[in-house]
């Protein structure tokens, strides 16, 4: 990918989005449920877009909102739903438009106590910490967020009551839905005004902060920090963690520096990500360029999202670590410091996430569970505490509490964060340090991803290639020891292909939401072996792509 000359600096005022044009655009939006790109669309991470684009308007959240209300009420779902939004603009007036229409159809809605934001990980807390013991009246949760993502996005998800992602069934049955209700002129919907909702007997006030902090001390080793002393750095990226991060520093005394306070929808602080646009991805060197450049003022430093359910760990000795490697140095220091973990209990990981967690699970002698792209596989494994540790590439994680019991089910960009300060507290070398020690057993990886053009007919091709599609018995130079089209560890499809060697691997899957094929590609030899497996991949793919007849999902060989 060609990296902006303007990545890692300060966002030029050109950049920056026009708020109230923004928000007027989510009340006179009107989508077109013929168009596509304007329907409602749940991703791996519910429903994104712009108002700007008729992509997440009004109507798109009151119509998800009343199929989130039919659905609750098909399923028996009649416990309190917990609701947060994150710092983007267009998450405050989705919040209105969604109490709207829960508080007409009579849910009980949890909101926070202060009328501040709220993480994506702490709904997800909340909810488990409800259902704990119970098997009717559940709770369930919406998340306002589009995470990561430049400022003129919005997006809306929902946690059911096992507190994670909802699964492919759920959000397909709600994006059917939804749309049936934007194509009917929404008559189905139902709604009060928002000052009546507000004030409505089922909308009650919750202290998702207090609860949240006050419990962290089960998953995280806080008095170890505590006693270190450590400095450390936080960056919450202007994202719903801001008063989260001051409130676990008071709390348990920490020497703990939060270095950005502000809070603004246009998000002017930040510095430009790889493309020259303003992206809060904590795994991204050029969107943490501030952070990084204190990185000598503390021990340890780390960053979220703006949901905060992604991590960004900064180190003096190698600065910012990619995601893999920090999982990787996770999983190693976790599986030998939680004695009251069961032996059982296994790690899970993306298929696309790095052989070097498999190197580090085999020495422990633990499971490796590999599963597809999305957070919602690991779900079941985190509720009966038989998954000790989940991660993704794109640094998302969590982890059970110490007495191995569930935390949360959704990503949460705090405890990876907070695990990074007790990791250097308690072994006094941080985590760069560590991840230098793995690659000294281990080896060293070289890993990356592209992305390619495809057209949607390509895409979904790609999407239904079984194993015998590839024929070829190298790559880069190996053997091909085996070729997925299922994840190993559920035999789930992953929707796509990977091929894997001794020393490598490639996968291969299309974007959901543009027309290209992501390539991800991973070497323990070096950069020329890494780049022979990409263009390998590359030709094997194409190859693929342009021999395999579409209506038939085995195709032929290539």
């Amino acid at each position: 990918m060609e990296i902006s000359p303007f990545a890692g600096k300060p966002a030029d005022p050109s950049l920056l989005i026009n708020v109230p044009r923004l928000i007027t655009a989510y009340y006179t939006g009107r989508p077109n449920p013929s168009i596509a790109a304007e329907r409602v669309a749940f991703g791996t991470s519910g429903h994104r877009g712009s108002a700007l684009d008729s992509a997440f308007n009004e109507a798109h959240i009151l119509a998800i909102t009343q199929a989130i209300c039919l659905y609750r009420k098909q399923q028996s779902i009649d416990g309190p739903l917990y609701i947060g939004m994150d710092t983007h603009a267009l998450s405050e007036p989705a919040l209105a438009t969604a109490l709207e229409v829960l508080a007409a159809n009579c849910v009980e809605v949890m909101i926070d106590a202060d009328d501040g934001y709220t993480p994506t990980p702490v709904i997800s807390h909340a909810i488990l910490t409800y259902n704990r013991g119970r098997k009717h009246g559940l709770s369930d949760g919406i998340v306002i967020t589009p995470s990561h993502n430049p400022p003129p996005f919005g997006g809306f998800k929902y946690n059911p009551p096992h507190g994670g992602p909802a699964d492919t069934h759920v959000t397909r049955w709600i994006e059917r839905q939804a749309n049936a209700c934007i194509e009917d002129g929404l008559r189905g919907v139902l709604r009060m005004s928002v000052a009546r909702a507000r004030h409505a007997s089922t909308t009650h006030p919750y202290p998702y902060l207090d609860n949240y902090v006050r419990d962290l001390s089960s998953v995280i080793d806080i008095e170890a920090i505590r006693a270190s002393k450590l400095a450390i750095g936080v960056d919450p990226l202007g994202g719903a963690s801001v008063a989260y991060w001051d409130a676990i520093g008071d709390r348990y005394g920490l020497n703990l520096q939060v270095v950005n306070h502000a809070i603004d929808p246009t998000f002017r602080f930040m510095t430009l990500d790889w493309d020259g646009q303003i992206r809060m991805d904590p795994s991204s060197v050029y969107a943490m360029a501030g952070i990084v450049g204190l990185k000598e003022q503390f021990a340890v430093a780390f960053a979220s999202d703006t949901d905060a359910d992604r991590h960004g760990i900064v180190s003096r000795s190698h600065g910012l670590l990619e995601p893999n490697h920090y999982l990787s140095v996770a999983i190693s220091y976790l599986f030998a410091n939680r004695p009251q973990w069961s032996q059982s209990v296994a790690v899970g990981k993306t298929v696309v996430s790095s052989s070097m967690i498999d190197r580090v699970v085999k020495k422990l002698g633990r499971r490796l569970v590999e599963v597809p792209v999305g957070f919602k596989w690991f779900v079941e494994g985190l509720v009966d505490g038989s998954l000790g540790f989940v991660g993704e590439e794109s640094s998302g994680a969590t982890f059970l509490r110490r007495d191995g019991t569930v935390w949360t089910t959704d990503k949460d960009g705090i405890v990876p964060n907070l695990l990074a300060a007790e990791i250097t507290a308690r072994t006094g070398k941080d985590p760069g340090e560590h991840y230098q020690q793995l690659t000294a057993e281990f080896g060293k990886p070289y890993y990356t991803r592209i992305d390619a053009p495809a057209t949607p007919e390509q895409k979904a091709r790609l999407e239904k290639l079984s194993p015998e599609a590839v024929v070829t018995r190298t790559l880069a130079g190996e053997l091909i020891t085996d070729k997925l089209t299922r994840a190993p560890g559920d035999g789930a499809p992953i929707g796509g292909l990977k091929v894997v060697t001794e020393n490598g691997w490639f996968a291969a899957r299309p974007s959901g939401t543009e027309n290209i094929y992501k390539i991800y590609a991973e070497s323990f030899k070096d950069q020329q072996h890494l780049d022979a497996i990409v263009n390998e991949a590359q030709r094997i793919v194409k190859d693929a792509l342009e021999s395999v007849d579409s209506s038939c999902p085995g195709g032929r060989r290539v």
